[in-house]
């Protein structure tokens, strides 16, 4: 089985920074990407950042220049730096990754089960 576990979220002030860590574990044959999206309260789920195997990324335009996203395709990890937060990045953040298991070597969608983000203002 396969699993996805998010951790490094918290309660932070505006203009702080967190780093959001993410690791694949399990029966894993191969992850061509890995991502984080976020979800805030009342508003549906959206990609924040993504990266592919041979480390192409794209962000979505709130977290330019302020998020960097990174992965160590070795450990099967993948980190969300998050800098200068504000209070609209409040949400809970989910990290993704479209992997083939060692039994099916299908491509698939998994999740993580989630970490929350406050940013005070």
């Amino acid at each position: 089985q396969v699993q996805l576990v998010e951790s490094g979220g918290g309660l932070v002030q505006a203009g702080g920074s967190l780093r959001l860590s993410c690791a694949a574990s399990g029966s894993i044959f191969s992850i061509s990407a890995m991502g984080w999206y976020r979800q805030a309260p009342g508003k549906q789920r959206e990609l924040v950042a993504g990266i592919t195997r041979d480390g192409r990324t794209n962000y979505a335009d709130s977290v330019k220049g302020r998020f960097t996203i990174a992965r160590d395709t070795a450990n099967n990890t993948a980190h969300l730096q998050m800098n200068d937060l504000k209070p609209e990045d409040t949400a809970v953040y989910y990290c993704a990754a479209a992997l083939a298991d060692r039994t099916t070597m299908v491509f698939s969608d998994y999740w993580g089960q989630g970490t929350r983000v406050t940013v005070s203002s």
